[in-house]
């Protein structure tokens, strides 16, 4: 149970230090956004716990694929505000398309045999 608390508490605390670092700096708030914490942070947690390196090796090259469609949410998202579309709205339509391309990539993944 503690090493679950740890987890979370860990993960959320990188999370609101960005989120406040983003406030000051955009840029550096955006480079340390860039940076696949969460998937470096499940990859140790995965090792930590199974020690199999095999599913370590398979989750890395997952997130690899399906980082492609998780960039035309960054697209979606700074068009639609741009054309005027408030906050929340344009949120939700961005992770409605980038959710769309997530589906065609497991589509492509699965037809591939990559997956």
């Amino acid at each position: 149970m503690y090493y679950l608390l740890t987890k979370v508490s860990l993960t959320a605390i990188l999370v609101a230090l960005i989120s406040e670092v983003s406030k000051r700096f955009s840029l550096l708030g955006a480079i340390f956004a860039s940076i696949p914490l969460t998937s470096v942070l499940a990859m140790i947690w995965l090792y930590h716990e199974s020690k199999d390196i095999k599913k370590v090796i398979d989750l890395s090259q997952d997130i690899f694929y399906l980082v492609i469609p998780s960039l035309v949410f960054f697209i979606a998202l700074p068009l639609l505000l741009k054309k005027g579309v408030s906050f929340y709205p344009s949120m939700f339509i961005s992770l409605g398309i980038m959710s769309f391309f997530y589906y065609l990539m497991t589509l492509i993944l699965k037809k591939a045999g990559l997956v």
